[in-house]
């Protein structure tokens, strides 16, 4: 390339000032007290909002089950 074309250190790197990672925000689940990402459900109790998104319980039987049919 041209010389006349480069841009030089300092344009590049307020090019890119915005470009850093955020970390992400993590509050504590009110129920179980466990870390969780904000607006999403907790992994350890299944509840989002107080409410029970999903049965994790229900879920683990389920995985168990399947995983006895499959050594049967």
């Amino acid at each position: 390339m041209v010389t006349h074309m480069r841009h030089t250190r300092s344009q590049t790197g307020s090019r890119r000032s915005h470009h850093a990672l955020k970390s992400p925000s993590v509050t504590l689940c009110k129920d179980c007290g466990q870390p969780k990402g904000k607006h999403v459900m907790c992994a350890t109790c299944g509840k989002y909002k107080g409410k029970t998104v999903v049965d994790l319980q229900k879920k683990i039987d389920k995985k168990h089950a399947k995983k006895e049919n499959k050594n049967k």
